[in-house]
């Protein structure tokens, strides 16, 4: 059973540590477990893992926030994975910071990763994985705030979430989204 696992974030160092690439992080957590590394193909770095007999490809995107859908339908066709096993990782500002939402549908939310999605894939039917950023910032300063780095209480615990969110996709990939909600929603 093949898992597409994309992390959605923005290529190049200046976006490195932003909380608008926990997507890349999460993936980067990931292929750091299972000792493999990244290399750079069509539409993004790609890299593939196997966790008790599933294989898990995860793609970081390189085709910048807006444009991630073609990366995702790219994907998605190349590997021949039904959408229901497509696992988009995304920040999420509505959320608390650290906060982890499983989701196998829904709208865009004012995300243009996942707009581009929609718009590309014409469903809204695709678990996501929605991990929160919070939303500590000025009157029109949205931008900067996602695009800045992390706080330093922020890095307090960061690195427990993104545990807790791998933890999560692998739950996805062994027991399915409705598990994997059940499970992780609460935490």
């Amino acid at each position: 059973m093949k898992y597409l696992i994309v992390g959605l974030g923005n290529p190049g160092p200046e976006y490195a540590d932003t909380r608008h690439n926990i997507g890349f992080q999460v993936l980067e957590h990931l292929a750091g477990l299972a000792e493999v590394r990244f290399s750079a193909d069509r539409y993004g770095d790609r890299t593939e893992m196997r966790h008790k007999g599933r294989t898990f490809i995860l793609i970081k995107p390189s085709t910048f926030m807006n444009l991630s859908g073609k990366a995702v339908r790219y994907w998605m066709d190349q590997e021949n994975i039904p959408a229901d096993r497509v696992l988009v990782i995304t920040d999420d500002l509505a959320l608390p910071f650290g906060t982890i939402r499983i989701k196998p549908s829904g709208g865009a939310g004012g995300h243009n990763g996942l707009t581009s999605i929609i718009q590309i894939l014409g469903t809204e039917v695709f678990p996501r994985l929605r991990f929160g950023i919070g939303s500590d910032f000025a009157r029109g300063r949205q931008s900067e705030y996602v695009l800045g780095v992390w706080n330093e209480t922020e890095r307090k615990t960061l690195a427990d979430r993104i545990e807790v969110a791998a933890k999560a996709v692998f739950q996805f990939g062994l027991l399915g989204v409705e598990q994997a909600m059940n499970s992780f929603n609460k935490r």
